[in-house]
């Protein structure tokens, strides 16, 4: 996973520097296809396949592939943050997870302009660029600072932040430069590898049903602060 996305990261640099050139195309009412994003998940594909053929795939332009193991699938998003990408922005990222069965059992996201690698196993903890880390440890709400995403209608009296990447945001939760996160209408591809980075940091999550792939709720924190959150959150 670590070669794939560090792979696929150069595609993504040398078009973040000539964004101006790139070819766009609308693909939903805020979201974007690019070249880059095309090229980008065909390099990871490539790799990942080369190295388990057999792996079930779920990517965000090819969809749900599925291969003899049925069992093990990849989770892909070649670009979480494409709208930040598209309008110059250096907040985004490569996403990839890998779910056994019912489960997520490993996940990377990997921010190529700052250099940072967040990934986590099952059981084996979650780091950012081999060093260990932990969600944060704030127990006053008003202390804390928590990352959104979409729409809100009743916006809860709390610090929040909006960066537009998803995968990033929960990075952050993990590595506790956020205390939480949260958002609606969600897919998998976007949430699955934070989903194990912040179990595996010693967060809490909301119990997702991964047979979903669109329109997942995700509330994510640190465990000392969770309760305090859903409390402020309890009209989301």
């Amino acid at each position: 996973m670590i070669k794939a996305s560090e792979k696929a990261s150069k595609i993504l640099i040398r078009d973040f520097g000539e964004i101006e050139k790139l070819q766009v195309s609308k693909k939903g009412p805020a979201d974007f296809v690019t070249n880059s994003d095309l090229k980008v998940e065909k390099i990871i594909l490539q790799e990942l396949i080369k190295a388990r053929p057999n792996y079930s795939i779920i990517s965000e332009e090819h969809g749900t592939i599925n291969n003899k193991d049925k069992n093990n699938t990849w989770i892909i998003d070649p670009i979480d943050g494409t709208v930040n990408f598209l309008h110059g922005v250096p907040h985004f990222a490569i996403s990839i997870a890998l779910k056994s069965k019912d489960e997520i059992v490993t996940g990377l996201i990997f921010d190529p302009v700052k250099n940072e690698i967040f990934y986590a196993e099952k059981n084996n903890g979650a780091f950012f660029n081999n060093h260990r880390i932990k969600v944060s440890k704030k127990n006053q709400i008003n202390d804390c600072l928590f990352a959104y995403g979409g729409k809100i209608k009743n916006e809860p009296e709390i610090p929040l932040r909006k960066s537009g990447c998803a995968a990033l945001d929960m990075a952050y939760v993990a590595a506790g430069r956020y205390d939480g996160f949260f958002q609606d209408n969600l897919n998998i591809w976007d949430i699955a590898a934070g989903i194990i980075l912040i179990e595996e940091a010693g967060g809490m999550i909301n119990n997702i049903n991964l047979s979903f792939i669109k329109n997942i709720k995700v509330i994510a924190s640190s465990a000392d602060i969770n309760s305090k959150l859903l409390e402020k959150l309890n009209n989301f």
